[in-house]
């Protein structure tokens, strides 16, 4: 067990080209991990019930000090984690990583899974923003075509969001976290089995390499310090600043908000979604940007092509446009300039992943030779 440790921490041969961008997926194994154990010790403390569940957690803040950094310091991980998600995701895109095939793919189940994960936490609250939002994206499920009544039942545990919802949305919770972790490894193991990529496209990515400690454990350890300080300094001097005002008031089936939205992580698929008319045609335009998005290539061209430069930081602009849009109320401009951003960046992505392509079956032959 020493050895494997070892050798996939310590005697790691590591391309020493690696930017402070490859830093990415260690802070984020460190702040699932810090999520895993805050999560751990607050559901010794929730209850999961629908006229209970809102001043448990209200009461959170009350409790003790203790309890008051380990919910804070849960609500700003989530924050965090899904920041180092877009950059992490981003740069192995901006650098071809997705022609890698199993790195790829448990990384984007991980992150498949790790937006449905926050989902599910986002309800457990059970504030006005949390019932709703749970609410409008369940109904998405009744839309599906044979299947959406069951679907939805199965889900939900009845015919609407209810205490029932609440119960199996914190089991599956606590469930998810773990098979997260499990998938991180994996992750991991596919990772050092195929060697990361790098900034100079070194074929393999052992052109020049360093062990990984000591170089890469300070450098990790130094990010992952000034990370925990930024997020110490937000939460100690505005822990409600990621929070929406709703959350401070409980659940009311009876009085929709003036704005339903979900957290800002989701709010670029919540605009696509409101982008067409019709449920099922919104949810089709999300899988097919999930899918264009998860689609592995092999790449020919280097990342510092004009052109690819050009597409990259495109689809980057529209996905944050489309963030913005999913925060505005959906009324003209605004569902017009989301659907045409939609197709736009679905567009573009298939060019990004289309262009400089080659072959699998050539690709293998140029390694052989």
């Amino acid at each position: 067990m020493f050895a494997l440790i070892r050798s996939n921490v310590v005697d790691l041969p590591t391309n020493i080209s690696l930017s402070y961008f490859w830093c990415s997926g260690f802070m984020l194994s460190s702040f699932v991990i810090i999520q895993v154990i805050s999560g751990v010790i607050l559901s010794f403390l929730y209850v999961a019930d629908s006229y209970s569940s809102f001043s448990c957690v209200v009461d959170f803040t009350s409790e003790s000090l203790f309890v008051w950094f380990v919910r804070y310091m849960h609500i700003w991980g989530v924050t965090l984690i899904f920041m180092l998600f877009f950059i992490h995701v981003g740069r192995a895109l901006y650098y071809s990583s997705y022609s890698k095939l199993g790195v790829w793919n448990v990384g984007f189940i991980l992150y498949l899974l790790m937006m449905i994960e926050a989902f599910l936490g986002y309800i457990l609250p059970w504030h006005q923003m949390s019932y709703w939002a749970a609410t409008v994206l369940t109904s998405v499920l009744g839309s599906v075509p044979l299947l959406g009544d069951s679907l939805y039942k199965f889900v939900v545990g009845g015919f609407s969001v209810s205490s029932v919802t609440l119960v199996r949305v914190f089991s599956v919770h606590v469930c998810l976290a773990f098979i997260i972790l499990g998938l991180i490894l994996v992750h991991l193991f596919y990772l050092h089995k195929s060697g990361s990529n790098n900034p100079l496209f070194v074929s393999g990515g052992y052109g020049d390499v360093v062990f990984f400690h000591s170089f890469y454990t300070f450098k990790d350890g130094f990010l992952l310090f000034c990370l925990f300080y930024v997020c110490l300094w937000f939460f100690l001097i505005s822990p409600d600043f990621v929070l929406d005002v709703e959350s401070y008031v409980e659940a009311d089936p009876l009085m929709t908000p003036e704005s339903i939205k979900p957290e800002w992580y989701f709010l670029a698929f919540y605009a696509m979604l409101r982008s067409v008319e019709s449920k099922v045609g919104g949810l089709i335009l999300v899988l097919v940007f999930l899918f264009v998005l998860w689609l592995p290539t092999m790449n020919s061209s280097c990342c510092y092509s004009v052109l690819r430069q050009y597409i990259f930081w495109s689809v980057s602009s529209l996905f944050l446009l489309l963030s913005y849009l999913g925060a505005c109320h959906p009324e003209s401009p605004y569902v017009f300039i989301s659907s045409l951003s939609s197709y736009l960046i679905i567009i573009l992505l298939i060019l990004f992943k289309g262009l400089w392509v080659v072959p699998y079956s050539g690709f293998v032959r140029s390694l052989i030779k």
